[in-house]
């Protein structure tokens, strides 16, 4: 039996997915699928993959796996966005201004108001 017979290599059955999105950020991608049990019960995995290098030099993707089941949608998205609000509310943002090519470190920033650096990225090859 292969994939198309639903069986995964693995001997798990595959599920129906309905959607999925994809979000590079940085050295990771974040998968976010949803699928639908044979009962059409809907349920949402979230994947983080991000690429290591092993001993031998080769390279492989480090893998971890959420499961979130329709029942503890409202919860969980209220506690992912009580600690992301936290964390912003804390942690001092990093502001980008692409159009002067100037960026304003974390610790650059006081009370709200950016103050610049002298680094253009303009500058960098020269």
């Amino acid at each position: 039996m292969g994939l198309e017979d639903g069986i995964e290599k693995n001997g798990e059955h595959n599920r129906e997915e309905i959607f999925s999105k994809s979000v590079r950020a940085g050295k990771r991608t974040y998968f976010f699928d949803v699928k639908a049990t044979k009962g059409n019960d809907y349920y949402l995995t979230i994947t983080e993959s991000k690429k290591r290098f092993g001993d031998d030099g080769k390279f492989f993707y480090e893998k971890h796996k959420l499961f979130l089941y329709k029942e503890d949608f409202d919860k969980f998205s209220e506690g992912l966005t009580e600690a992301v609000a936290h964390i912003k509310s804390i942690a001092p943002p990093i502001v980008v201004h692409e159009h002067n090519n100037h960026v304003a470190a974390p610790e650059a920033v006081t009370n709200g108001a950016a103050s610049y650096s002298d680094v253009s990225f303009d500058d960098l090859g020269k």
